[in-house]
């Protein structure tokens, strides 16, 4: 191609009205959760495993357009007719005043927490800097089922705690530190799903289930009555020597009557 053809290319000018294809389309949080929803549901009956859902779920959350979204569910037929969009559960439907914004929480030299009862939105971005971040989910309002944590501690920590009833998942990074997510899959299907990613510089990042209340009852419970069982025979111990002592004292004193008579 001379020059004279790529003047003339140049000049033309560029048609931004040209529709674009829709598996070019950027990927929205909706159309994700839409997708990540049809998943729940093929896992929830037996169409996929624990792992491939695992799988899938994690390109979900690395899509970024509609055309690397739809190959996930291409095989999985909406239950009672073909595939296709499905409404989100309404146990975590938006409330009328729209979706919540994200959570930012920024620790430099500080710290930052967030706990007790709240409404979790759908991402929250945590960044700790010689700092520390903690997030506190146990007594959370989940108005969806996705719930994405974006974590970046840099010479800091960042401490995450979920209910038990939540599934966790991972995909995250240590890098001279230590990113420690322990996964846990909920047995209900309708569980919400937390995702955490990122990385740790020289820092920490760790997130786990929380224990229930009532099972440090019960494991509080159960301390007290092996430190009950401890005392009771710790008495019965210290009363049986007693009375040993006492016995060897009568004889004893037995002994020196009868030889001075």
């Amino acid at each position: 191609m001379d020059e004279s053809s790529l003047a003339k290319r140049a000049q033309q000018p560029v048609n931004l009205t040209k529709p674009v294809a829709e598996a070019e389309l950027r990927a929205s949080d909706a159309g994700r959760d839409r997708i990540a929803e049809i998943l729940r549901e093929a896992l929830a009956v037996g169409r996929l495993d624990a792992e491939e859902h695992s799988e899938r779920i994690d390109l979900v959350y690395r899509a970024k357009t509609m055309g690397e979204l739809e190959p996930l569910v291409r095989d999985l037929p909406v239950e009672g007719g073909a595939p296709g969009p499905r409404p989100a559960a309404a146990a975590y439907a938006a409330e009328p005043g729209g979706a919540l914004p994200d959570q930012n929480m920024v620790a430099i030299f500080s710290a930052s927490t967030r706990k007790g009862r709240w409404r979790v939105p759908s991402r929250i971005n945590a960044v700790a800097v010689f700092g520390s971040v903690e997030i506190d989910l146990t007594e959370g309002l989940f108005q969806q089922q996705q719930v994405r944590i974006n974590v970046t501690a840099i010479f800091g920590s960042v401490e995450i705690r979920v209910p038990e009833n939540v599934t966790l998942r991972s995909n995250g990074s240590g890098v001279l530190g230590a990113f420690e997510v322990e996964t846990h899959e909920s047995v209900e299907p309708d569980a919400p799903v937390v995702l955490v990613n990122g990385y740790a510089v020289l820092g920490s990042v760790e997130a786990r289930a929380k224990r229930g209340k009532w099972l440090r009852d019960l494991r509080d419970d159960l301390r007290g009555v092996r430190r009950a069982w401890q005392e009771q025979r710790r008495d019965e111990r210290r009363s049986l020597h007693e009375h040993r002592r006492d016995e060897r004292r009568e004889r004893h004193a037995r002994w020196h009557g009868d030889h001075r008579d």
